[in-house]
Formats: C-alpha cells, sequence, structure tokens
C-alpha cells in the first residue's frame, strides 16, 4: 500500500512539473538563440544583442528590467502569459526603458530589428569590513 502512494504521489508531481514547465520563464539566450547573444553578464548589467528578421518568433522567456538601444528599428508583438498582446513600433536610434518581462516576441514588420539590451541586476550586499 505504501509503495502505491509513493507511486501515485511520484506521478502527480512529475505531472505538475510538467504542466508548469511551458509556464515557467525562461532565459531568453536558450529560449531563442537565433535572436539573442549575450555580449557580458557580470555583478552589475547582462548586455544581449537582439537580432530577429521579419516573421521570426521567439516562445516564452523572461528579461530584467533593461534598458533598450534600437540600432535598427521594426515593428514588434509582445505577448505576454495572460494572452494579451502588444504591437510596439521602434523607431531607429530609440532609446527605452522597460520594466521586468516575461513575454513571447514577434517581428510583425518587414525589416530586421536589431537592438542592444542592458538588463539591470540586483546590487549585491557588501560584506562586512569591506570598503566601497
Amino acid at each position: 500500500m505504501k509503495v502505491k502512494v509513493h507511486f501515485v504521489a511520484s506521478l502527480l508531481f512529475v505531472s505538475f512539473v510538467f504542466v508548469t514547465l511551458p509556464a515557467t520563464a525562461q532565459d531568453p539566450v536558450k529560449v531563442a538563440p537565433h535572436a539573442f547573444t549575450e555580449k557580458i553578464n557580470n555583478d552589475h548589467v547582462r548586455v544581449l544583442e537582439y537580432r530577429t528578421k521579419p516573421g521570426a518568433k521567439e516562445a516564452m522567456h523572461s528579461h530584467a528590467a533593461a534598458v533598450i538601444y534600437i540600432i535598427r528599428g521594426g515593428k514588434f508583438k509582445s505577448t505576454t502569459p495572460d494572452g494579451k498582446s502588444q504591437e510596439v513600433e521602434y523607431k531607429t536610434g530609440d532609446v527605452v526603458w522597460r520594466e521586468t518581462l516575461t513575454h513571447s516576441g514577434e517581428n510583425i514588420g518587414t525589416t530586421e530589428l536589431h537592438a542592444i539590451l542592458v538588463e539591470m541586476k540586483e546590487p549585491k550586499k557588501m560584506e562586512k569590513g569591506t570598503k566601497k
């Protein structure tokens, strides 16, 4: 009887993991390596280069709060996990602040969209006796 209960509990746990896994946010570099390239990653920032061709899509992923510099503009559709979509027209040279975001993306324009994302990291607390 104990074996049966443990088996059922294990089966329920595995089912839960597989059901919730798609909803869990992913690293954009892993989800869409065709679009994101990590340029630097340190204690302060993570810098990503983003290039996406017309019609290209990215699966659900997450970003920390970021400054985005648009190298080449285009039209982009962002869809959040709740299914709400927003279309944005980025102009070449735009600089945009974006709060933390989980979304899927699609280039709905006619040009390759090219940008640099500077994702912020929380400052680490200094240890006692350490100077700034």
